[in-house]
């Protein structure tokens, strides 16, 4: 079960080429960065050059970045990552579109690739073990075991793991506040229950049994290469996964084999809309959804409005010329 806690297999590609020609590559390292604007000026200079759109965080503990664009440009980015010292064991995973996934190309400095909140956390010194795809039915089957999922609300809404407890956060850094106060993870007869935690691809996962390392917890595992990596490895047959999984590109859900699912994106939340959601008076295309329509404003509403009346205008004169707009970052 156990894997290299700082290296990350990537999966075969999603699809094959075939006529698409836009390569999707998805990737992140906790590792500690310095001179990170130096490092954002040249990155967004040779995606300039290679014509890439995406957006690429980096931050004192390391990478997060999904990015697009012809085949060749963004190998050429992984190769210049590559040869930093630090990211020469950098691991990505493919798909490939046939429409543009990204409009603009953003390099953010942030203070973390995946906001948790609590700075004592860090991937790069401690983390919990890592369980490959074929390896984690048998452990989550442990009744001894206390299943995580570590994402949002929505996404656990549309598929999770069998017996999987849900904790109910809006954002990841709600998640520290919950572990402190949630029941199944409080010691047993003095002892610390064992934990699996899981999410899409594994960021989350990584900074979420380093949190519980920290507070104690010494059997903490988590799911190598997230529920992305287990739907293309494990067989439907003997899956434990029910339902499907959010992904946070133009794909909005996949299935098992990692095939785009059937949700649809709610431009105005970013949320995938839920059954008949499109039914409903409160929905509006690119506006608004049963789910957000009462929080957002009448001035909020009518700017998304006029963003999709561009985008709309965008498509029309792309299927005029031939030349794909691409579509909004999620």
């Amino acid at each position: 079960m156990l894997g290299n806690p700082h290296t990350h297999t990537a999966p075969q590609t999603m699809t094959q080429q075939g006529s698409s020609p836009y390569l999707t590559a998805a990737f992140y390292k906790f590792v500690a960065l310095t001179n990170l604007a130096p490092r954002k000026e040249a990155l967004l200079a040779l995606c300039a050059q290679h014509q890439i759109k995406g957006t690429i965080l980096l931050a004192p503990e390391g990478i997060n970045s999904t990015i697009a664009g012809p085949p060749d440009g963004v190998r050429a980015l992984l190769a210049y990552l590559r040869d930093d010292p630090l990211l020469t064991d950098l691991q990505h995973k493919e798909s490939w579109a046939e429409a543009a996934p990204f409009r603009r190309m953003k390099v953010h400095l942030k203070r973390e690739i995946v906001t948790m909140g609590v700075p004592s956390v860090d991937p790069t010194r401690l983390v919990g073990t890592y369980v490959k795809p074929e390896d984690w039915n048998a452990l989550i089957s442990d009744p001894a075991v206390v299943l995580v999922d570590t994402r949002n609300d929505y996404e656990v809404a549309i598929g999770t793991f069998k017996g999987a407890i849900d904790p109910h956060i809006r954002t990841f850094g709600e998640l520290p506040a919950w572990v402190e106060q949630a029941q199944p993870l409080q010691a047993r007869n003095g002892k610390m229950p064992k934990v699996a935690m899981f999410c899409t691809g594994g960021i989350r996962c990584e900074k979420s049994t380093a949190l519980m390392r920290a507070k104690g917890y010494d059997e903490v595992y988590h799911l190598d290469g997230g529920i992305l990596k287990y739907l293309e490895t494990v067989a439907p047959e003997q899956s434990l996964w029910a339902g499907t999984c959010f992904v946070f590109d133009e794909r909005v859900s996949v299935d098992h084999g990692v095939v785009p699912g059937t949700h649809k994106l709610c431009r105005g939340c970013r949320m995938p809309l839920e059954d008949r959601a499109m039914e409903s008076p409160l929905f509006e295309l690119g506006v608004s959804c049963p789910r957000c329509h009462a929080s957002t404003s009448e001035v909020q509403k009518n700017r998304a409005r006029e963003r999709q009346r561009q985008w709309e205008l965008a498509k029309a004169r792309a299927a005029l010329t031939g030349d794909d707009p691409g579509r909004v970052q999620q």
